[in-house]
C-alpha cells in the first residue's frame, strides 16, 4: 500500500488530512509536525507522496518542495493551501510541486489529487530504458470519455517524454499531471459540456451530471483525439474534443493568486506551470502543449541508469 507523509504544524489540519487519506483505504499515512521534521522522516523512510502545508515554522512548504525535489525527485509533493498563501503556492508549483489542494476543499479534492499524482509517479524502468534508444516517435489515439483509458494514456504519454530524455524523473510526474488535467478537461468540459461553476457550488451534483451524460447522446458519442510527437528536443501533445469549445478569455486568470483557491481554472494553471507552451485553437476545443528538453546543467539526474 502506498505511503503518504502528511506535513502540517497544525495538529487539527494534520489529522484531518491524514484521516481523509486513511479512511479512503488506499494509503498508509505518516505524519510530520513541520518541514524540518518531514526531512527527518524522509531520511528514515521515503514515502510515495508528500502532502504539506505551506505556512510552517523553520522550513515552510516552498522550502520543503525545493529540498524534496533535489534529494527525492521521484516523490511528488502536493500542497495544502490556505487563504494568504497563494503567492507561495504559485512559487512552489514553479519550483517543483506536483499539485495543490485548497484546505477548504480537502474533503472532496485531497484523496483524488493524491491518487492522481501517485499514479503519475509510478514508473516502469524497463520501458523507460528501451524508449531512451528511440530517435523519434509520433502516435495518435482516439478514445472514449473513459477515465480508465485517460489514466492509461497519461501513463503512456509521459513515459514517452521521459524515455526520450526530455525530462528527469521529477518532471515526468508533472508532465503526467498536466496531461491528466488536459484530458480530463477534454472529457468533462469539452465532450460532456459540464460547467466548472457547478463544481464550485455542488461537487456531488457536478459528478452525478457527468455520469448521466456519459450515457446520453450526443455526449456519449463524442471522442477525444490525441496526437503526440517526440523528438530529442521536445515533446508536443495535441488534445482535441468534439465539444462546442469555449472562450479562453471567459476564464479567470489562473496565475492570479486570488484565483488559485477556485476549482475553475485549476487545471489550466497546472498545465501552464508544468509545460513550456500551452495554446488553444480559435474555438477552444483543442489544446497544444509543448515540453522542451532542458539543458543538461538544468536536469537533476536520479543517478546512473540501471
Amino acid at each position: 500500500m502506498p505511503t503518504v507523509l502528511v506535513v502540517d504544524d497544525s495538529a487539527t489540519d494534520r489529522l484531518r488530512a491524514g484521516g481523509l487519506l486513511a479512511e479512503s483505504g488506499d494509503f498508509e499515512v505518516e505524519y510530520a509536525i513541520d518541514g524540518s521534521d518531514a526531512l527527518l522522516k524522509l531520511e528514515l523512510h521515503v514515502p510515495d507522496v508528500v502532502v504539506t502545508d505551506m505556512d510552517m515554522p523553520e522550513l515552510n512548504g516552498l522550502e520543503l518542495v525545493a529540498v524534496t525535489r533535489q534529494a527525492y525527485p521521484l516523490v511528488p509533493v502536493v500542497l495544502m493551501t490556505a487563504r494568504g498563501s497563494e503567492e507561495l503556492a504559485l512559487e512552489a508549483l514553479r519550483a517543483g510541486a506536483a499539485s495543490y489542494v485548497p484546505k477548504r476543499l480537502l474533503n472532496v479534492e485531497l484523496v483524488p489529487t493524491v491518487h492522481q499524482v501517485y499514479a503519475a509517479a509510478r514508473e516502469d524502468r524497463g520501458r523507460i530504458r528501451l524508449m531512451r534508444r528511440m530517435a523519434e516517435q509520433q502516435v495518435r489515439f482516439t478514445i472514449e470519455n473513459d477515465h480508465e483509458l485517460i489514466s492509461s494514456l497519461v501513463q503512456y504519454l509521459k513515459d514517452g517524454a521521459a524515455g526520450m530524455g526530455i525530462c528527469d524523473d521529477g518532471e515526468r510526474v508533472r508532465i503526467g499531471v498536466a496531461l491528466q488535467e488536459a484530458l480530463t478537461n477534454a472529457c468533462l468540459h469539452g465532450n460532456l459540456e459540464l460547467d466548472s461553476s457547478l463544481r464550485e457550488i455542488d461537487h456531488h451534483q457536478y459528478y452525478e451530471l457527468a455520469h448521466q451524460r456519459m450515457e446520453q447522446a450526443p455526449y456519449s458519442h463524442r471522442r477525444i483525439y490525441v496526437a503526440a510527437r517526440y523528438s530529442p528536443d521536445a515533446a508536443e501533445f495535441c488534445i482535441r474534443d468534439e465539444g462546442p469549445g469555449f472562450n479562453r478569455e471567459s476564464l479567470p486568470d489562473p496565475t492570479d493568486p486570488t484565483n488559485i483557491d477556485r476549482p475553475c481554472g485549476r487545471g489550466l494553471l497546472l498545465m501552464q506551470t508544468f509545460m513550456d507552451e500551452v495554446s488553444y485553437n480559435a474555438t477552444g476545443n483543442e489544446v497544444t502543449m509543448i515540453k522542451r528538453r532542458r539543458a543538461p546543467s538544468e536536469v537533476r539526474s536520479q543517478g546512473p541508469e540501471r
